[in-house]
């Protein structure tokens, strides 16, 4: 089993992309087979444009080695940042250039990322925008890393230990739920049901 990790923040030493290298040692310390880590940090991903669809030769090379990261995927975990009570337009930019083929009727774990005690309203715009055309399917648990600064850190010091005791359980539980989600629903996808040419796009 592969679960892929989505740090949707295109800061440079986002503190996204620190929980999200957090997440990925707990998957490679036994949750799954194999693990992969895509961040947005500097932006890598440029704006949709037409030729994403035109078959754009600049945009075929761009997209083609994440497409077969995110194909041979079985669940994602999706973390975003609330700057200013939204999804990164980096994050937003992923889903328009990545679509069912790569993510569709797979389960993902949404996991917010905020400096204070927000956090909620990623949670609320992945869940009610992001899966209409991908067809990605969020599981009912979330993780809201709040006071992202003080938890997660490499030096204890730098942590508050009892929310940093408490984020590092609830992530480690969260993620094997996850786990059993990939696997239900790679018999949903292998039984054949979810592909159709007729209806691309969701209602």
């Amino acid at each position: 089993m592969k679960l892929s990790v989505i740090s949707g923040s295109h800061r440079d030493n986002a503190q996204s992309l620190k929980v999200a290298t957090v997440i990925k040692n707990y998957l490679d310390a036994g949750i799954c087979d194999e693990s992969w880590l895509f961040s947005l940090s500097g932006n890598p991903l440029p704006l949709w444009d037409q030729g994403v669809w035109d078959g754009d030769p600049e945009w075929k090379a761009l997209l083609t080695p994440i497409r077969q990261q995110l194909a041979s995927s079985d669940g994602f975990v999706v973390i975003s940042p609330e700057w200013h009570g939204q999804v990164p337009a980096g994050l937003k930019n992923f889903f328009l250039l990545f679509g069912r083929n790569e993510l569709g009727h797979k389960p993902a774990l949404i996991v917010s990322v905020s400096n204070g005690d927000g956090g909620a309203y990623p949670v609320a715009e992945l869940r009610m925008s992001s899966y209409k055309n991908s067809r990605i399917c969020y599981i009912p648990e979330q993780v809201i890393v709040r006071k992202v600064e003080k938890v997660l850190n490499e030096n204890p010091a730098d942590n508050d230990e009892r929310s940093d005791t408490y984020y590092r359980e609830r992530l480690q539980w969260a993620l094997k739920i996850l786990k059993e989600y990939a696997l239900a629903l790679k018999q949903v996808r292998e039984s054949g049901v979810t592909g159709s040419d007729k209806f691309k796009n969701g209602m």
